[in-house]
């Protein structure tokens, strides 16, 4: 069974134009073509731009505050409220919008588990849009399709725009996602990731209520049925870092845990595609074929990507189906994960390449959900800038942070589960004094902890995070796995430290309600 919601005030859609219902990828490649929104590439990739928004635009999303799901929302900056007259009117707008529109139409899911998958609807303006959905959401079979009814619309119109003065909104973008409607508006951006986002947020609030765990994290199994999940912000890592040719590919960014275990919400990947080369991440480069779409990739002029040119954004992406991974697992469901890992970004270069973090640690850095911001991302940013997000996914997390670290800290417990944290950051320095960590040396100390071979060595104890530093680890030079020795000056080192031990304190004193336990795993002050 799939979850089923009340019915009684979704919002219906008057459709006046063209259809095109469930076209298969060469259809919507045809039609994208034709209708002059996207280019081939040389091999076979279907590349488009999407103008001023090359990333999400967080401060345009709004969450209705319908009766039934008010007291449940962390209100906030993150979950803006839109009161649901507005969110009507917006409505009558965009079914007006929609009568004269020639659209196209998925159907599909969210969720490989069916007993916690979500029957959806896209309703797109653009077909390169609608293939994006297609490849990254879960596809029915023509018998699932017979009987599809979806329990959330999803509608991208980039060519609408709303009225800041009328609806209130900050500008003329909007990303609105109304519960009692069971409707999400995307409108006035053309950036693909917001239609994927947007169901996450909705699966991240109604998953919690069923007892299961929506995580912002990639997650593979070995050939053995040893699980591993990687947490982390976009560009920490966890899609090149779970596309394993050792291991199998469960999904790269969005899951679910269950009593049965870890299910992928969807049937595609997003990949960041700034640096691609083949030699690196071998598995995504050779996804990047038909039925691929490259979302702001430069093109030569023989329609070669150049996948180093980031003159359009850092954020470039290409999305495509999880079984373009050699091994997948289809569908994406797995047991109970061995191993999760923590990634971050560390612009100021001062955490340990991989540290083991006690139960206590792992729901104090779950909750603090540090990392840098990398350039591309979010509109506005284009250098790293230090964050903090609750539990690595706080722009997509609907009910307040302790609900989902409370969850985590429980199936820890349960399943006996080793966590690490792990820095794909900064090295020998801060951003623009150090270098970025080597992609070969973190993969081999991720490699070791998800063997079980970081079990087996000597730890330190770090004198301001209380991390616990490997002394060794096979394939990585000892000298690095301890950062003060990669920094020339040691005491610009611990200043440093001392700095971002601090942001962790002043961040942390937000949240309530928190063990001392838990308080207490963070860095010491003085």
């Amino acid at each position: 069974m799939s979850m089923v919601l009340p019915a009684e005030n979704e919002a219906s859609f008057q459709l006046g134009g063209q259809k095109h219902f469930n076209l298969s990828v060469a259809e919507l490649i045809e039609h994208a073509i034709k209708r002059g929104e996207a280019v081939l590439t040389r091999e076979g990739a279907l590349r488009a731009t999407t103008g001023a928004f090359t990333g999400r635009s967080p401060k345009d999303k709004y969450t209705v505050a319908d009766a039934s799901v008010r007291d449940n929302i962390d209100w906030g900056s993150v979950n803006q409220p839109m009161d649901p007259e507005t969110f009507d009117r917006i409505l009558e707008r965009v079914n007006t919008y929609l009568r004269e529109k020639e659209v196209f139409i998925f159907d599909g899911f969210a969720g490989a588990d069916e007993k916690w998958r979500l029957p959806i609807r896209v309703i797109n303006e653009y077909a390169w849009h609608n293939l994006f959905v297609r490849q990254l959401f879960i596809r029915p079979t023509e018998d699932e399709l017979k009987t599809h009814k979806p329990e959330f619309t999803v509608v991208c119109i980039p060519g609408f725009k709303v009225d800041p003065e009328t609806d209130g909104t900050r500008s003329e973008t909007l990303i609105a996602v109304s519960f009692e409607r069971k409707t999400v508006i995307i409108a006035g951006t053309e950036y693909a990731g917001e239609m994927k986002k947007s169901i996450f947020s909705v699966m991240n609030y109604l998953l919690p209520e069923y007892g299961v765990m929506p995580m912002h994290c990639s997650a593979n199994v070995g050939k053995d049925g040893d699980v591993a999940l990687f947490f982390g912000l976009s560009g920490t890592g966890k899609t090149t870092l779970s596309a394993d040719p050792e291991r199998f590919l469960i999904g790269d960014d969005e899951h679910g845990w269950s009593d049965s275990g870890v299910f992928n919400f969807e049937g595609g990947c997003y990949a960041k595609c700034i640096g691609l080369s083949r030699e690196k991440e071998p598995q995504i480069w050779e996804a990047v074929r038909f039925g691929t779409v490259l979302e702001n990739v430069v093109l030569d002029e023989h329609r070669v990507p150049d996948f180093h040119d980031g003159s359009l954004t850092e954020n470039t992406r290409a999305a495509y189906p999880v079984d373009y991974i050699p091994g997948a697992v289809i569908p994406g469901i797995a047991g109970h994960p061995n191993v999760i890992l923590f990634l971050t970004a560390d612009a100021f270069g001062v955490l340990p390449p991989i540290s083991r973090l006690t139960p206590e640690q792992a729901m104090y850095h779950f909750l603090s959900g540090y990392t840098s911001k990398l350039a591309g991302t979010e509109r506005g940013v284009t250098e790293p800038e230090a964050t903090f997000s609750a539990c690595f996914g706080a722009p997509f997390l609907p009910r307040p942070a302790r609900v989902y670290a409370e969850m985590l800290g429980e199936k820890i417990a349960k399943h006996n589960v080793d966590v690490y944290l792990v820095n794909t950051g900064w090295t020998g320095g801060p951003y623009g004094v150090g270098k970025r960590m080597n992609l070969a040396y973190t993969r081999a100390m991720v490699s070791a902890a998800i063997s079980g071979e970081l079990k087996q060595v000597e730890y330190v104890k770090d004198d301001f995070f209380g991390l616990s530093i490997p002394t060794g680890c096979p394939g990585v030079p000892a000298e690095l796995l301890n950062p003060r020795n990669t920094w020339e000056d040691k005491n610009a080192y611990d200043e440093k430290a001392k700095e971002l031990a601090k942001r962790f304190h002043d961040n942390f004193s937000k949240f309530k309600g928190v063990s001392d336990a838990v308080k207490n795993a963070g860095p010491k002050l003085g």
